[in-house]
């Protein structure tokens, strides 16, 4: 089962984090917080996008417009990583004659 937190239990969790922080992150759709009885709850994952957007505007001091550029980037590369694993996975699942063929196709300049 995975493991939820709170709005309060993710600010004590992720130290660098504000209310006031935690709020705009939602509003400005770089969060999409999971909706309980009791109000929204973040993932474990949610918690390490938090520590990134906290890197990247205090490391980096990125605005919203640029962090909202470089978070749309790095969600389209996680997508492209996945279907990329998938395909692996394709391949893998043929025999080995075909495998030998794609991946040597793959490899041609």
């Amino acid at each position: 089962m995975s493991r939820f937190y709170s709005e309060q239990e993710t600010i004590t969790t992720v130290t660098r984090l504000t209310r006031a922080r935690l709020t705009t992150y939602v509003k400005q759709e770089f969060l999409f917080p999971t909706q309980s009885e009791a109000g929204p709850v973040f993932s474990l994952a949610d918690l390490a996008r938090i520590e990134l957007i906290c890197d990247l505007t205090e490391q980096f001091d990125l605005k919203e417009d640029a962090l909202g550029v470089v978070l749309s980037l790095i969600d389209q590369l996680h997508g492209v990583r996945g279907e990329l694993h998938r395909v692996m996975e394709a391949i893998e699942a043929q025999p080995q004659d075909v495998q030998v063929r794609v991946l040597a196709a793959l490899s041609e300049d």
